[in-house]
């Protein structure tokens, strides 16, 4: 019988259950599927058994992944944030 390790949970801890690719697509969000394809690329990037010449591709698209997985979540943030930038305090002699 394996032991397992438990330990204290921080206050706002979150648990984070990842999706494989084939969950990620049939129930899961536009995010959650990149997410799923950017890990399973990556495990094949960092596969030493991973031939020579599918690399170069799958390195390109690992960073493409990325990229977009960044536009969503900049796009979200905007969202909450209502898209604008703080206002600035206002120096009369400025002007």
């Amino acid at each position: 019988m394996a032991v397992r390790k438990l330990r204290v949970v921080e206050l706002g801890e979150v648990r984070v259950v990842k999706k494989s690719v084939t969950v990620a697509a049939a129930e899961g969000s536009r995010r959650e599927l990149l997410v799923a394809m950017r890990d399973r690329v990556a495990t094949a990037v960092q596969d030493p058994n991973t031939a020579a010449r599918d690399l170069a591709a799958l390195t390109r698209r690992l960073m493409e992944l990325a990229k977009d997985i960044e536009a969503l979540d900049l796009k979200e943030a905007e969202a909450v944030d209502g898209g604008s930038a703080p206002d600035e305090s206002f120096d009369a002699e400025a002007i």
